[in-house]
């Protein structure tokens, strides 16, 4: 094995290192909300109201991460666009984060790439704001981030359009790191514009 291999596996390695614990991360909350109305429906019974909803709450909570990280995070096969443009959407409705997918959106990038994009690209609003998915004119396409507090944090130029050593990804730029891979095994090339004040573009396109 040559050390670019060797490099390219460390990579890997790291990445599924750091994904496997986001996810984790993803899920703690609600299930232990899950957990925690289970306790107050054994402790006391006149709650059994109040601890089914939380129940019901967060098990929907978990459920829509599930569907969507299964799809981000899972299976190489190919996944419809409507499954994977309703998991988004359901994701993103625990946020302050409005998505914008079109239906119907033709494309010629992954649907598993494009919910990773989503990801990315989220990190750009930390406040809340837009991210509106559309197709480039050359083809490939774009996620706009808009939004007044709008920026762009350092982590995340070098890891989604540089090549990051496998020491220096953790667990704030992994995402923007997953998402090069993704594309870059797709022929297509990640870039970030900023052609406004409060708005952030992230682009795949072919890198022929």
């Amino acid at each position: 094995m040559g050390a670019d291999d060797m490099s390219g596996w460390q990579i890997d390695l790291r990445i599924a290192e750091l994904l496997a614990a986001r996810l984790c991360h993803e899920l703690v909350s609600p299930v232990g909300a899950i957990n925690n109305g289970v306790e107050l429906l054994a402790d006391d019974p006149e709650f059994a109201a109040d601890a089914a909803a939380l129940i019901a709450q967060s098990a929907g909570q978990a459920t829509r991460r599930l569907q969507f990280y299964r799809i981000a995070y899972g299976s190489t096969m190919p996944i419809a666009g409507d499954s994977a443009r309703k998991a988004t959407l359901d994701l993103f409705e625990e946020s302050k984060i409005t998505c914008v997918w079109p239906e119907p959106f033709e494309r010629d990038v992954s649907s598993k790439l494009i919910c990773n994009l989503f990801l990315v690209a989220a990190e750009a609003l930390p406040r809340g704001g837009t991210l509106r998915l559309g197709t480039r004119p050359a083809g490939g396409i774009e996620l706009v981030a808009a939004g007044e507090s709008a920026r762009l944090p350092a982590h995340l130029p070098d890891a989604l359009v540089g090549t990051p050593a496998a020491d220096a990804i953790d667990t704030r730029s992994v995402q923007a790191a997953f998402t090069a891979s993704l594309a870059r095994r797709a022929g297509l090339l990640p870039s970030i514009e900023t052609p406004a004040s409060g708005e952030i573009v992230f682009a795949l396109a072919s890198g022929n």
